[in-house]
């Protein structure tokens, strides 16, 4: 389940370089373009540390809550920002959302959280 772990906070390292590369890749408002680089460094940061403290997942999570709340609040430039924002929110919660490690069916070892 290690091997699972690492490929899941993986993904939210990857989201998280994709949000922080996309703030450089096209024209952002000031705001928005703030917000989409923090919001992936931030996202990077917990999902390394997840790799370590699985509980810092929920701190992706978190920030997956507030990307996708902001996408739609922060006055932007263009629709596409907007998109791609609360798309990567959404995979974002969702990856830090799943459990890390399943109980085995009589084991008295208790899910990870």
């Amino acid at each position: 389940m290690e091997h699972r772990m690492a490929a899941l906070r993986g993904i939210n390292i990857a989201l998280g370089i994709w949000l922080l590369i996309s703030a450089f890749l096209w024209r952002h408002g000031r705001d928005e373009f703030t917000n989409t680089w923090v919001v992936g460094a931030l996202c990077v940061a917990f999902a390394l540390i997840a790799l370590w403290v699985p509980r810092a997942r929920y701190a992706t999570a978190i920030l997956a809550v507030w990307l996708f709340v902001s996408a739609w609040t922060i006055p932007a430039l263009l629709m596409a920002t907007v998109w791609n924002n609360a798309l990567v929110a959404v995979g974002i919660l969702v990856v830090s959302l799943l459990a890390t490690d399943v109980a085995v069916r009589g084991s008295r070892a208790a899910r990870r959280v």
